[in-house]
């Protein structure tokens, strides 16, 4: 024997089961996709400070490298003055 209308009230209950579930579900996507926003916004801000320190690093660099160029200069110069004078002695 069948009741009335049963089946209409066991497809509503079942819809509403999904309904809540899905609800549940993009609720869950939605958190994971903030999440998600929040970690890429926080790596770009690193990448941003790397690549900061990574430009002032390589001016440092130069700078170095430029005065190792002048001190090698210098002094292979006072060496070449050495040398002349030691000859002329």
């Amino acid at each position: 024997m069948t009741l009335p209308g049963r089946s209409t009230i066991v497809a509503r209950m079942t819809s509403k089961r999904i309904n809540a579930v899905e609800a549940i579900d993009l609720d869950l996507l939605s958190a994971q996709i903030e999440e998600l926003i929040a970690i890429c916004e926080k790596l770009q801000q690193e990448n941003d400070r790397l690549r900061a320190k990574q430009s002032q690093m390589e001016a440092a660099h130069m700078r170095l490298t430029e005065n190792n160029e002048f001190t090698r200069r210098k002094i292979e110069g006072m060496v070449s003055r050495l040398k002349v004078l030691e000859t002329e002695l």
